[in-house]
């Protein structure tokens, strides 16, 4: 709970914090880093709107989310976010940027 309480820190006061860190919880997470062109943007489009019942057929979150807030993925929102995000879950030594 703590890991996933701290990742979610920004939402702490928000009404769904505590069954958000709770769903996060309840089962395993898989953490992955995509690098690439506007992998941000991209990855986006594969997970569909936040709202399963407004993503397009074939996202993630239309295929396997359950509500909005068990919605199956979390992706950031930008390449901000991304790096800070990394950043919580990896050192700079474990992460191996492809070469150019």
């Amino acid at each position: 709970d703590e890991k996933a309480g701290g990742f979610y820190a920004e939402h702490k006061e928000r009404p769904f914090f505590k069954d958000l860190v709770g769903f996060m919880t309840s089962g395993p997470v898989v953490v992955q880093v995509l690098e690439g062109e506007d992998a941000v943007a991209k990855n986006r489009d594969l997970m569909g709107a936040t709202n399963p019942k407004e993503a397009e057929a074939g996202t993630i979150r239309a295929d396997f989310a359950e509500t909005i807030d068990a919605n199956a993925v979390h992706g950031s929102d930008s390449t901000e976010s991304a790096a800070r995000e990394l950043a919580y879950f990896f050192s700079d030594e474990e992460l191996c940027p492809r070469a150019s």
